[in-house]
């Protein structure tokens, strides 16, 4: 959003879209407003079918209603995400805990 009150909102979003893998961790835990999930959207779709996407989220598909309030824009961005993309599960067993009680486990 900082780019777009810069008036360099063009060639953030061509940056994002060059990195070989963008990365988003925690996706779902913060609520977007409409500006940012609409910026959010912009470089998903600079990157759609080029370059690779990983997103970490503790809540399923479902629940992106909550994050990305309008629900047009949300199911455009899950499309977007799962078109050709991969979906892994892996539980709902918190690697931080899990790793955490190890480590207090073995010390």
């Amino acid at each position: 959003m900082e780019a777009a009150d810069d008036k360099q909102l063009s060639k953030t979003i061509a940056r994002y879209g060059r990195v070989d893998l963008l990365c988003l961790d925690e996706l779902g835990y913060t609520e977007l407003d409409r500006r940012g999930a609409e910026l959010l959207f912009q470089v998903l779709t600079e990157r759609e079918e080029r370059s690779a996407v990983a997103i970490a989220s503790n809540e399923p598909f479902s629940g992106w209603t909550k994050t990305f309030t309008d629900p047009r824009l949300c199911a455009a961005i899950v499309d977007r995400l799962t078109f050709a993309g991969q979906i892994i599960e892996t539980g709902t067993t918190s690697y931080r805990l899990a790793h955490a009680r190890s480590r207090r486990a073995a010390s």
